[in-house]
């Protein structure tokens, strides 16, 4: 991989790198959906890919010159796949293959609907320092106990008729329960596409993404609910 602005990555890995920096302070991984089975290979240029573009952007708009490494988990299979859990197994080793690029650096990992549920599942791995999931797929039997120490936010608009916002206030309760830091948001409208005030999400999502990457405490912007563990 050549580093320099605009760099992309090709080969059979699970990593796409859309801007790469000689000494990179952290990276941003983004995950794009999916569906709940399907072993065919997604398209490498679909409206799911497409996306995430602009939450890409704003991030790196919100970075302004900083170094940071932006890439995108390139996934084997369209779905998830029950036990299989392919989208999980991709982004970690997506980032197995940031590692050497990064060295200490931190990565945030940025995902909606089942790339949101693989960001989550993910996130134990080292450079991790947290995940924005954007109306992520959340299941009772996810596992939180490896989220612990990581910073979490959760945009969900309540009205998504794909996946259930009830079910990503349950698990961001459980991860704070596990020591994770969590912020959860109800976006007044997107639905599950993000498509109406999508600025917000493009914002909100940028502002996260930079704190987490920041170390800073996440932001407490409207909509935000009160998560008991």
């Amino acid at each position: 991989m050549t580093a320099g602005t605009g760099s992309v990555r090709e080969g059979s890995g699970r990593l796409d790198v859309h801007r790469a920096a000689g000494e990179p302070c952290g990276a941003v991984l983004l995950l794009h959906g999916g569906r709940a089975d399907g072993l065919a290979p997604p398209p490498r240029v679909g409206l799911a890919a497409l996306r995430m573009r602009p939450f890409r952007a704003a991030i790196l708009r919100g970075l302004g010159d900083r170094p940071v490494i932006a890439a995108s988990v390139r996934y084997r299979h369209r779905g998830w796949n029950g036990r299989h859990a392919h989208a999980a197994a991709d982004a970690r080793a997506a980032l197995d293959e940031l590692a050497p690029l990064l060295g200490d650096a931190p990565v945030v990992l940025v995902g909606h609907s089942m790339g949101g549920r693989a960001a989550l599942a993910a996130a134990g791995h080292p450079l991790v320092a947290g995940v924005v999931a954007l109306a992520p797929w959340c299941r009772p039997d996810d596992g939180t106990a490896h989220l612990r120490g990581r910073a979490l936010a959760l945009l969900h608009d309540e009205r998504d008729r794909v996946t259930d916002a009830r079910a990503t206030w349950v698990f961001g309760a459980r991860a704070a329960g596990a020591g994770a830091r969590v912020r959860a948001v109800a976006m007044p409208r997107g639905g599950h596409t993000m498509l109406r005030d999508a600025r917000r999400w493009h914002r909100l999502t940028a502002e996260f993404a930079v704190a987490i990457l920041d170390g800073r405490p996440l932001p407490s912007p409207p909509g935000t609910l009160g998560i008991d563990p």
